[in-house]
C-alpha cells in the first residue's frame, strides 16, 4: 500500500520529517494550525487552518483518503493531540506521535515545578522581579494578572495588538537560539527568574542553559495529559513504523 500521509506539524522535527518524505517521493501533507505568520518553506504540500474539532478531522481523513496521521505538533498542543487520537479511533487510520522527549533536571538547575499556565501566574505572586516569560503569545493574557513584574518576551511573530503587559521589553526572533546568547540576554535584562513550559527537544532549550549557568531559578510548566497513543522521537522512527504498518515507501 502505497501511503498518504497526513503530518500536523508547527514543530522542528515535523520540518524535519517533511524533508525525509519528500526524499521518499511520498504522497503527503503538512498541516499547520496557523498561529505563525510566517512558517518556513516546506518541501511537500502545506495546509493551513484548523480542521473544526475531531469531527471535521475525521472528514478531513476519509475524503482525502488519508492512510496514516503523524502528530508532530508541539508537546503543549494538547486538544489537537486529543483530536487527533479520537479523529483516527473513529476512522481507523494508525496514528504515531513523533514528540520530544521532555527536559529533565540537570546537576545546578533550581526548578519550581507547575502543573500549567494558571499555575505559573499563581507562582508569579510576590513583589516585583525581572521575568524571562518563554511561553509564546498565546499566553500573554493569563499573565496580565501579576502586573508588578518586569516582563522579558521573545516572540516569532510581531504581536498583533497591544500587550497587555505594562512594563515589558519584546524581541521578535526565531530560533534556534544558543546558550551563550540567552546567557547575555538574560544578564542585559538582569533577569532574576525564568518561566518557560517543558518542550523538550534542543531549539528552546538555550534558555533552560543558560539559567542553570547564571544560578536562576525557572517556573517550569509540566506538559498536559494526553490519551494513550504509540510515540516515537525521530523522524526515522515514524519510516520504520510505516514499513512495520505495511506501507509501501518505495526504494
Amino acid at each position: 500500500m502505497r501511503p498518504n500521509l497526513l503530518i500536523l506539524g508547527g514543530t522542528t522535527e515535523a520540518t524535519a520529517l517533511a524533508a525525509k518524505i519528500a526524499a521518499r517521493s511520498i504522497d503527503a501533507t503538512l498541516s499547520f494550525a496557523g498561529r505563525v505568520e510566517r512558517p518556513k518553506p516546506q518541501p511537500i504540500p502545506v495546509r493551513i487552518g484548523g480542521f473544526g474539532g475531531i469531527d471535521g478531522l475525521a472528514d478531513f481523513l476519509t475524503a482525502q483518503r488519508i492512510t496514516h496521521l503523524v502528530d508532530a505538533t508541539h508537546p503543549f498542543a494538547a486538544q489537537m493531540s486529543r483530536n487527533a487520537v479520537a479523529a483516527c479511533a473513529t476512522t481507523g487510520v494508525p496514528l504515531v506521535a513523533l514528540t520530544r522527549p521532555p527536559w529533565t533536571p540537570q546537576p545546578g538547575d533550581d526548578w519550581r515545578r507547575v502543573p500549567d499556565i494558571a499555575g505559573a501566574v499563581a507562582a508569579l505572586a510576590g513583589p516585583p522581579r525581572r521575568v524571562m516569560l518563554a511561553v509564546g503569545r498565546m499566553h500573554l493574557d493569563a499573565f496580565a494578572a501579576q502586573p508588578q513584574h518586569f516582563y522579558l518576551l521573545r516572540l516569532v511573530d510581531p504581536p498583533a495588538r497591544a500587550i497587555p503587559l505594562p512594563d515589558h521589553h519584546t524581541l521578535v526572533s526565531r530560533g534556534p537560539f544558543t546558550e551563550a546568547g540567552d546567557r547575555a540576554l538574560m544578564w542585559q535584562h538582569r533577569i532574576d527568574l525564568a518561566v518557560s513550559k517543558n518542550a523538550g527537544g534542543t531549539g528552546a532549550r538555550a534558555k533552560i542553559d543558560a539559567a542553570r549557568a547564571l544560578g536562576l531559578p525557572v517556573l517550569m510548566i509540566d506538559r498536559p495529559t494526553l490519551l494513550e497513543r504509540h510515540e516515537v522521537s525521530t523522524p526515522d522512527q515514524v519510516l520504520d513504523w510505516l514499513t512495520h504498518s505495511g506501507a509501501d515507501l518505495g526504494v
